[in-house]
């Protein structure tokens, strides 16, 4: 891996770690079109160090949000804060089941099945054109809204469903503020990708043996600045309501990756 490598990578993660695209489905797209050898072949690390970038820039964008979580949760007191924790404790309750006991199942999935991507790409354009739709709320995140959500960002886990574009378009679809569903898709994921990057480490399976650390450190800014960018460039668009955009897009792409599979099947 050269530094152009990192580079690219770290800029198509920061893209769509917040983009509602789907990376999972677009590596898969990429994969099939230019064939696995053609691909830079990613580290455990690497990977590590790319997801701690986007999760960290998630934390600059809202760290005056963070804080104030922070402080109300050591006040000990059922307040807005300490609630609104809770809230993102249970949405993290349907992506940790699934990911704890069906890891070996959904990673099945992920071998060049293109098919898949494809009408996946299109469901996520469904779920964004109707968002787009949506009249917009006041009306804050529930509890009940909180597991519902979780179950749509368990569902993202499917290569071409976008995390982003699932938890917000169903947050907004249940009637919630589309600012409040923006901040919190991108809140509720922070303690996931953090948890998964300890997994890792502790699993032991990551090696930093012939690690190039000054590659996959240019890789790490690329996402953490990209990411930067596309966090509050989400935000915008959603609460302009500009999603369906990405929907057209979305729905293009799944339906190429549809026709091109039949055609080289």
């Amino acid at each position: 891996m050269d530094i152009l490598d990192a580079t690219i990578l770290g800029v198509i993660q920061g893209l769509t770690e917040f983009l509602p695209v789907s990376s999972s489905g677009h590596l898969e797209i990429g994969k099939a079109v230019l064939g696995n050898d053609s691909l830079p072949k990613e580290s455990l690390l690497f990977t590590v160090i790319l997801h701690f970038a986007t999760a960290l820039s998630t934390v600059v964008i809202f760290r005056k949000d963070i804080l104030e979580i922070l402080k109300g949760l050591f006040s000990f007191k059922w307040n807005d804060e300490t609630k609104f924790s809770l809230k993102i404790v249970i949405s993290m309750i349907p992506a940790g089941f699934v990911g704890y006991y069906f890891n070996d199942q959904m990673e099945v999935l992920f071998g060049n099945n293109i098919v898949l991507v494809g009408f996946m790409l299109i469901v996520t354009a469904l779920l964004l054109w109707l968002t787009d739709k949506a009249k917009n709320t006041q009306k804050p995140v529930s509890y009940s809204n909180s597991f519902v959500i979780g179950v749509a960002q368990a569902i993202a886990i499917l290569p071409g469903i976008s995390r982003s574009g699932a938890t917000i378009a169903t947050s907004v679809l249940l009637g919630n503020d589309k600012s409040k569903a923006a901040r919190f898709s991108f809140l509720m994921v922070v303690p996931l990708i953090f948890g998964k990057i300890a997994k890792d480490i502790l699993s032991g399976e990551i090696s930093s043996e012939n690690a190039n650390f000054f590659i996959y450190g240019v890789g790490f800014l690329a996402a953490f600045v990209t990411g930067m960018f596309a966090c509050t460039w989400m935000i915008k668009i959603v609460k302009k309501s500009k999603l369906k955009y990405f929907a057209i897009y979305c729905f293009i792409v799944g339906v190429i990756s549809i026709i091109f599979t039949q055609l080289n099947g």
